[in-house]
């Protein structure tokens, strides 16, 4: 029985046109742009890097902002330590992320039932600082970036404020002793987030952490170089944003070098 060879099917650009042919004979020829394609290819090339590089953490469910809870006078007040305290950030690029923190500028927490009834800190924008850059290395120019009017403003908006909606304990097995909701004003817009944390309590001190997570910046007004509204050759940046809570507070009246009791998780 004599073999009859497949036929075979190469397709090979010619100029600005792709050839179809049949055994090296040409059957169809489709004329394309060369700039569409490369256009095409640089898309999904951006697209697969962006899904690479993401800030650590959980997303937090946003909403608009709720009544912000208040405490009943028999509530004890807890002060924050600006000095103890940071909200760390970490932003996302194509070629990789960046860390840093903010430094909190006053603060205070209202203790009554074992859990915290109500409470705000106070963050100073100003206070933004990288840490995975050194001085002279593109440190400052990176700070300065995210502190001009492209990003967080700081001239116009020198602070952000997280005010206490809600904290709810948590059941055994779930993230965090308790989630916590709360209104978050940045850049002069206020939505609220929620996100677990874990609070404890050590003689006088108040601690409370969250884990990493992530917001939009875009929720509040903060779009540069968004992917959402920026053209694919620019270099994009991720509209989620990562965070890190760290409040240690003292209860109002002591001093700060708090009592050596043990540590009693609320």
């Amino acid at each position: 029985m004599q073999n009859i060879p497949y036929p075979r099917l190469i397709i090979h650009p010619i100029g600005t046109q792709w050839c179809i042919a049949i055994n090296h004979k040409p059957f169809y020829q489709i004329h394309l742009n060369m700039k569409i394609l490369n256009y095409g290819l640089f898309l999904l090339c951006a697209l697969f890097i962006v899904s690479c590089a993401q800030p650590d953490g959980e997303e937090a469910e946003t909403g608009e902002a709720g009544a912000v809870a208040e405490a009943p006078a028999t509530a004890v007040n807890y002060m924050v330590d600006t000095e103890a305290s940071k909200v760390m950030w970490e932003g996302a690029k194509p070629t990789g992320t960046h860390k840093g923190y903010f430094n909190l500028s006053d603060g205070k927490f209202a203790m009554g039932d074992g859990t915290i009834q109500s409470g705000s800190f106070t963050v100073d924008m100003g206070t933004l600082t990288v840490t995975d850059l050194k001085a002279g290395e593109g440190k400052e120019k990176l700070e300065g970036h995210l502190k001009s009017g492209d990003f967080f403003e700081v001239e116009k908006f020198p602070t952000a404020k997280f005010e206490v909606v809600e904290v709810t304990k948590n059941a055994e097995g779930t993230e965090g002793t308790h989630t916590v909701k709360g209104n978050l004003t940045m850049h002069g817009n206020t939505k609220q987030i929620t996100f677990p944390a874990t609070v404890s309590v050590d003689g006088n001190k108040l601690m409370a952490s969250s884990p990493n997570f992530t917001i939009d910046r875009t929720d509040w007004e903060i779009s540069y170089k968004s992917p959402g509204i920026t053209n694919v050759q620019d270099n994009i940046i991720n509209d989620e944003v990562g965070l890190k809570i760290e409040l240690v507070a003292m209860k109002e009246g002591t001093m700060a070098a708090g009592d050596n009791m043990e540590n009693e998780e609320m």
